[in-house]
């Protein structure tokens, strides 16, 4: 059994028991949380797709960290003008194991 979910502005397709990392959810660590916003379910060979989500379908998850990524650095710099910037930034996620999904 698997679903396609929706969080953060990105689709996921996780199944039980998968660690997956997500836009930042603003929970504390151990917390658990009900990810409803499921675009598809498939279980035993039958696929359910939402019209835009699948009704009364629910994926329960628990946050195990709040990771960032790597740096990401901007650099910007004009020719001949002595004009130099640099930019750095580190995206924060969430790091959640799926325990549940619900159809």
């Amino acid at each position: 059994m698997y679903a396609v979910i929706e969080t953060g502005g990105k689709q996921y397709r996780v199944e039980k028991g998968d660690t997956i990392d997500v836009e930042l959810l603003g929970e504390k660590k151990d917390k658990k949380v009900e990810l409803s916003q499921v675009i598809l379910v498939s279980k035993q060979g039958k696929v359910e797709i939402g019209k835009p989500f699948v009704k009364g379908a629910k994926v329960h998850a628990k946050v195990i960290d709040e990771i960032k990524d790597k740096k990401v650095v901007c650099f910007k710099y004009k020719s001949k003008k002595n004009y130099r910037r640099t930019l750095g930034h580190r995206q924060k996620y969430s790091r959640v194991q799926i325990e549940k999904i619900e159809a």
